[in-house]
């Protein structure tokens, strides 16, 4: 069986992408430093699939401890590099641990991959972060649209790394990556098995409103109600966490299969849903998936955030033969299941 490498296995993507892997038939190996995870994830990986997956605590900043992956699994035929912090507020306020991070960890994968000597591939989490703010008529944002300067260390780090991919797939000839872009991951596995499990106060919309929903959290706080949008707050796109694991799949089975020519050595996709929801429209769905009030506030804005931005996933659509169309309603539902399960 074929063996992908998840770095950032036990994090909220990872660890949903793992169930998906294992489902298509994939040996998985996982490494994670729980820096924003927690390891009981992998019970919740091997409930689901009914099979353990190999795992490794490893930071992937040390690059001999992560050599060491490599060395016991030789095997490894493709890797998707999850491993990254994530937050744009955090980013705002931590910019050197964004940068040591992000960009280290990536640094180290791709000098370990390209080492091994036979076909390196990897999937790259990017995000659409990368297009900053786009300009009205770039929007619903194509693979094509212009890179803006990114409004946070986050996404900077991101065009960073896009950019080292570039040019080490131009260096080296058995490197092949594909970078996803994703819009705004939500909700949890059907099962409740596995979700979004933040550490400290979540960084991210949807924890904050099922902790909040579930009184662990006092108020929500809405960041600004007076950007240029129908109801004043900021307009994301919001792809199903179940969804986009299984466009990760889709990135391996194209990148792991014969070329027929079609395959460039650097693609690009962008994964969201093609629709736009502000904040607030988010919030009035979660009350209605799940009849539970939630107590929110308007706050002024946060610093980093982008205005409104959301995808045309028409790319992922034809070539990866992948979409993103569980509703709305039910990816809250599933989220507010797994916050019950807590």
């Amino acid at each position: 069986m074929t063996r992908v490498l998840l770095t950032g296995a036990t994090g909220y993507i990872g660890s949903h992408t793992a169930v998906e892997l294992v489902n298509a038939g994939y040996e998985v190996v996982g490494v994670d430093n729980f820096s924003n995870s927690n390891p009981k994830v992998l019970e919740g990986i091997e409930k689901i699939t009914g099979k353990p997956i190999d795992f490794m605590e490893v930071d992937c900043r040390d690059f001999d401890a992560f050599a060491k992956v490599f060395e016991k699994f030789p095997d490894i035929e493709a890797v998707i590099h999850f491993a990254a912090s994530k937050a744009v507020g955090e980013s705002v306020q931590k910019p050197l641990m964004y940068y040591d991070n992000n960009i280290r960890g990536l640094i180290n994968l791709t000098k370990l991959m390209v080492e091994k000597g036979k076909g390196a591939s990897i999937v790259f989490s990017s995000s659409c972060t990368v297009y900053g703010q786009p300009t009205p008529e770039n929007l619903p944002i194509t693979e094509q649209a212009p890179i803006q300067p990114a409004t946070s260390p986050y996404g900077r780090t991101k065009q960073m790394c896009e950019d080292i991919l570039t040019d080490c797939v131009k260096a080296y000839g058995n490197l092949s990556v594909t970078a996803l872009r994703y819009f705004n991951p939500i909700g949890a596995h059907p099962s409740a098995f596995i979700g979004e499990l933040p550490n400290g106060v979540p960084q991210n919309l949807v924890p904050y409103i099922t902790q909040t929903a579930a009184g662990i959290r006092e108020c929500l706080t809405v960041f600004g109600d007076d950007y240029n949008t129908p109801d004043g707050s900021c307009i994301r796109d919001y792809i199903y966490v179940v969804d986009l694991a299984k466009a990760h799949v889709k990135a391996i089975d194209r990148m792991l299969s014969p070329n027929d020519g079609s395959r460039e050595r650097f693609e690009i996709f962008n994964l969201g849903t093609g629709r736009g929801l502000s904040v607030l429209e988010l919030v009035h769905a979660f009350e209605k998936a799940t009849g539970v009030k939630l107590n929110y506030r308007i706050g002024p804005r946060r610093e980093g955030d982008t205005e409104q931005v959301w995808a045309n996933p028409a790319k992922a659509n034809k070539v990866l033969g992948w979409s993103a169309d569980t509703p709305v309603e039910e990816i809250l539902a599933s989220a507010w299941r797994w916050q019950q399960t807590l």
